[in-house]
């Protein structure tokens, strides 16, 4: 490499997206858009919902409704722009939007991790120290869970944005991804990645192992308590309760563990692209299905809101 390109650094990043065939531009278009449709429909309806039901001002539904939030939020910071991509073709990032991008990703990525864990740990209060729960998960405790939540994603973003950016890029600016992610824009840096690896390793795994811990002793306890409990219906109803947890607990952070904890010279990015639909797409699409719809009181809540639309447009008519 010559001195002149070694002083080119990249003002802006081309994404070569999910597929180059012609034939499969508006299959995905059509495809991407109701998924995307059906997720913020789906998270903002979760979130209208338990604001506009008293009976649902609830720690529990509180953290529900800030998960509808972050799922929004991290699926808006990635989808859009795929949407864009397949109806007009272009394919260009600014550096800057593609940092802004990354930093709003991993901001809600993070903020999920936690409140994961934080439902985690609700979910063992209620079912662990019921006596206690009303003074255990007060209002400002939940508020410090979500705020904290929130603070340890702005965190870890700045931490992953600034070191990805500190490098130059002066190789290639085409990036083998849909859109600017940690791993697939670092590789293509031509510094020394070795410490800025090392530094996206280490933090990524602090994050997750952390929270990982925090879920992992809190239903321990809970299955501990469940087993002394010698009673069937409250077996059964803690098992369901646990179970739709565990199925997202299970598909987030498996995507997590193989995105993210792995040197970025071992990313075989095909690969990371389909982990990454699933990541940045169908989980947050999921989640209300899988959180809520199963849910009797958030079933009650819906109905509810569903006749009083029909009372009042019969009134209007």
């Amino acid at each position: 490499m010559t001195p002149m390109e070694n002083e080119t650094e990249a003002t802006e990043f081309i994404l070569l997206g999910l597929a180059d065939a012609p034939g499969l531009q508006v299959p995905l278009f059509m495809m991407f858009t109701l998924i995307y449709m059906i997720t913020v429909v789906g998270n903002l309806g979760m979130i209208t919902l338990i604001l506009l039901d008293p009976h649902l001002h609830t720690p529990m539904y509180f953290f529900l409704s800030n998960l509808s939030l972050v799922d929004f939020g991290y699926s808006s910071a990635v989808t859009p722009n795929v949407i864009a991509g397949f109806l007009t073709g272009n394919k260009v990032i600014s550096y800057n939007a593609c940092a802004a991008q990354m930093f709003f990703f991993i901001v809600f990525g993070t903020g999920e991790s936690y409140l994961l864990a934080s439902m985690a740990y609700d979910r063992y209060a209620a079912v662990c120290k019921p006596l206690h729960y009303a003074t255990t998960m007060t209002k400002s405790r939940c508020a410090c869970l979500v705020i904290g939540s929130y603070a340890c994603g702005v965190l870890n973003a700045s931490v992953n944005v600034g070191d990805n950016f500190s490098l130059s890029f002066c190789r290639s600016n085409v990036v083998n991804h849909f859109f600017c992610d940690v791993p697939a824009v670092m590789i293509l840096s031509c510094s020394d990645k070795r410490i800025s690896e090392l530094v996206l390793v280490y933090i990524n795994t602090f994050h997750v192992v952390f929270a990982l811990m925090i879920i992992f002793i809190s239903y321990l306890l809970i299955f501990i308590t469940i087993l002394k409990m010698h009673s069937a219906e409250g077996y059964q109803k803690a098992l369901s309760t646990c179970a739709s947890h565990f199925t997202a607990i299970s598909i987030f952070y498996g995507t997590v563990i193989f995105m993210y904890l792995q040197p970025t010279s071992s990313h075989a990015m095909d690969t990371d692209k389909m982990a990454s639909v699933f990541y940045a797409m169908i989980i947050p699409m999921l989640n209300p299905v899988v959180y809520s719809l199963r849910n009797k009181e958030v079933k009650s809540a819906f109905k509810k809101v569903v006749d009083k639309s029909k009372l009042s447009l019969g009134l209007a008519l």
